[in-house]
C-alpha cells in the first residue's frame, strides 16, 4: 500500500506540469487573439510562438523542481519523460490553434 500512495503522489507532479502547460497556453491564446503587438511587443507573428517557447520553459524548469522536490529516486526518468513529453505536445497544440491568429 505504501509504494502506491508514493506512486500516486509522484505521477500527481506529473499531471501539475501538465496543467501548468494548459494555463500557460490559454494565457497565451487569450492575449494572441486580444492583439499581438499591445502583449507581446512584438509586431511579428513570431510573437506568440516567442511567448509559447517561454511556456515550454516554465514548464520544464518546473518539472525539474518538482520533481527533485518529490525526493522519491524511483521512476525519476520516466516522470521527468511524461512530464516534459505532456508539456511539449500541449504547447505544439496551442501553436496549431493559434497558426490563424498568429498569421494575421
Amino acid at each position: 500500500m505504501v509504494e502506491q500512495s508514493e506512486t500516486r503522489f509522484g505521477w500527481g507532479s506529473v499531471v501539475l506540469i501538465w496543467a501548468i502547460a494548459v494555463v500557460g497556453s490559454v494565457i497565451v491564446g487569450g492575449l494572441a487573439v486580444g492583439g499581438l503587438e499591445v502583449w507581446f511587443r512584438d509586431a511579428s507573428w513570431l510573437g506568440v510562438y516567442g511567448a509559447l517557447g517561454v511556456v515550454l520553459a516554465v514548464a520544464v524548469l518546473g518539472t525539474l523542481v518538482v520533481q527533485l522536490a518529490t525526493r522519491r529516486p524511483e521512476g525519476f526518468v520516466g516522470r521527468v519523460s511524461a512530464s516534459i513529453a505532456g508539456a511539449v505536445v500541449i504547447v505544439s497544440l496551442a501553436a496549431l490553434l493559434l497558426a490563424p491568429f498568429a498569421a494575421r
